[in-house]
């Protein structure tokens, strides 16, 4: 059964930001989610772009491991691929309303 981008994106939630304790993807920082069937491995390949909310984010690699830990927990995952992207640049407006709450931006 293949891999769903929903599934991956539910596995993600578990990645908790340490400065804002909000998971990365109602924050917004995961932009793709691509799944590949690997055909040598019979598994499927992951690749994510993410974002972080500043270039200069001290919690990069953290986030960057703990996403690519979660996504090899799913079953059937075979390589994983996280790419840090900066455009387009993360703003505000790409968290989800439960994230704005948690926040407090209104």
């Amino acid at each position: 059964m293949p891999i769903a981008e929903d599934t991956v994106r539910e596995a993600l939630k578990e990645v908790i930001d340490p400065e804002l304790f909000v998971n990365i993807v109602d924050l917004g920082l995961i932009y793709e989610v691509t799944v590949t069937p690997n055909d040598e491995s019979g598994a499927e390949d992951v690749s994510i772009d993410m974002t972080m909310t500043s270039p200069a984010c001290p919690a990069g690699p953290q986030l960057i491991s703990n996403s690519h830990d979660a996504i090899k927990k799913i079953d059937g995952v075979g390589e994983v691929e996280v790419k840090v992207v900066m455009v387009p640049p993360w703003t505000p407006d790409r968290m989800t309303e439960d994230a704005r709450d948690q926040l407090g931006i209104f």
